[in-house]
């Protein structure tokens, strides 16, 4: 086992050197001048050449690229050309909007998943009407299923508001930047009402897609060791289907959702971008898009930098916790 954590933590952290190269190299190859975007077009020519100096742009490339992974690793990802702030202040100002929205739609996902799994698997009354209303939202683009839940929504029922991650004056700003969290912290359960409600609709956006990818996969897992020897053994005994499988079954099931879940995570994080668009959502989706047409590398680089990072490390995690829960991964090297 310790062979296999310390395997897969170095492998993590040579994909993130490998990362942190790439854009290393983009940024290098890109025509725009780092110096001339944050002095401006009309600077001088010692005012360039001494902030050349001042950034290491004449140290060789690989002294530069050191110090780009050294301050990488040390949260230093540079300045923006268009905010003028550290990129790293600029993200801790709107990743917390983006990771609330992120852990409620994987929350969501989680508990569609199972139910998907459990209902299918033990043929329960309306399970075909909740697979075909999640594989059907799952085909669908989520910025297609954003627009058309607002219409029905927003727009017909009027359930839920229009976009925004909160209508009440003057939240609560700390102590994580989560609305919901904050206001459970600082007891203003108006606002955690708030905000769950501005929550709700573009959370489900998103949780369909890997509700359906990790429902099946943890169906196909519960289908083959619903009749194992240990399963017949806890049907001896008179317990019920759906005990047998959350008690016994589940577990053995669970590696190969695990990994499915692991994946869908980093994806979910992609579609986040696209659904905060939507939904008027102030978190990294609407710094990158505010990025993109100024061509703010520093930005683009910080955000790309910071989601591969998450994907790593999650799927680190996720195999980690497969290991744990079937110490024969650990064994076999996965």
């Amino acid at each position: 086992m310790k062979t296999f954590v310390v395997s897969r933590l170095g492998s993590m952290v040579a994909i993130l050197v490998a990362l942190t190269a790439v854009m290393f190299v983009l940024q290098n190859i890109s025509p725009l001048d780092p110096v001339k975007a944050q002095l401006g077009a009309q600077a001088s020519a010692d005012a360039v050449a001494a902030r050349r100096a001042a950034l290491g742009l004449n140290d060789p490339v690989l002294v530069q690229f050191w110090h780009y992974l050294s301050g990488a690793a040390t949260g230093d990802l540079g300045t923006s050309y268009r905010t003028r702030h550290a990129v790293m202040s600029d993200l801790g100002s709107f990743v917390p909007a983006t990771l609330e929205l992120a852990l409620a739609g994987m929350l969501i996902a989680v508990v569609l998943a199972v139910l998907l799994a459990f209902s299918t698997t033990l043929n329960w009354r309306g399970a075909n009407v909740l697979r075909a209303v999640l594989f059907t939202g799952s085909s669908a683009p989520m910025f297609l299923l954003g627009i058309l839940g607002l219409i029905v929504f927003y727009q017909d029922l009027g359930w839920v508001p229009a976009g925004g991650r909160s209508a009440v004056p003057s939240p609560p700003t700390g102590p994580t930047g989560m609305l919901t969290v904050d206001g459970l912290l600082n007891g203003r359960l108006d606002v955690v009402a708030d905000a769950a409600h501005h929550l709700i609709l573009p959370a489900f956006v998103i949780a369909i897609g890997p509700a359906v990818a990790i429902g099946r996969v943890l169906r196909s897992s519960l289908l083959a060791d619903i009749d194992s020897d240990y399963a017949r053994t806890a049907r001896a005994k008179g317990l019920s289907e759906t005990r047998i499988l959350a008690r016994h079954v589940l577990r053995n099931s669970v590696g190969a959702a695990l990994s499915m879940t692991g994946l869908q995570v980093g994806l979910m994080f992609s579609g986040v971008l696209v659904v905060e668009q939507v939904f008027g959502w102030p978190g990294i989706g609407q710094y990158i898009a505010q990025s993109i047409p100024v061509a703010d590398f520093p930005a683009i680089a910080g955000v790309t930098l910071m989601l591969g990072a998450l994907y790593v490390v999650i799927n680190t995690v996720v195999d980690l916790l497969q290991a744990a829960a079937d110490p024969r991964i650990a064994v076999t090297g996965g």
